[in-house]
């Protein structure tokens, strides 16, 4: 997600008022909010992982998803972008 540089800190405030709801909701079994360096500071990724495919459809169609995105899109600077993967490898 690419937003105004002058709708960041108002995107950082809206996302923690609402991680805990986005992360309790069913199905979310973890969430990150990761912010671009330097000149890339007005970029943002979530990264969640769901239980399948068929919760996080629930989330996407649920009132709090509908009126996060409602809120979230008017600060972008650019449309954003969802991509959905499968997880092929993991090393800690």
């Amino acid at each position: 997600m690419q937003f105004k540089p002058e709708e960041v800190n108002n995107f950082k405030q809206l996302f923690d008022e609402r991680k805990e709801k986005i992360r309790n909701f069913p199905g979310c079994q973890h969430l990150e909010l990761l912010q671009g360096v330097a000149g890339n500071n007005a970029t943002f990724f979530t990264y969640s992982y769901w239980e399948s495919e068929n919760d996080l459809d629930n989330y996407r169609y649920s009132e709090l998803f509908a009126d996060t995105w409602k809120l979230t899109k008017q600060m972008f600077s650019e449309r954003a972008e969802a991509i959905s993967t499968h997880k092929l490898h993991s090393l800690t």
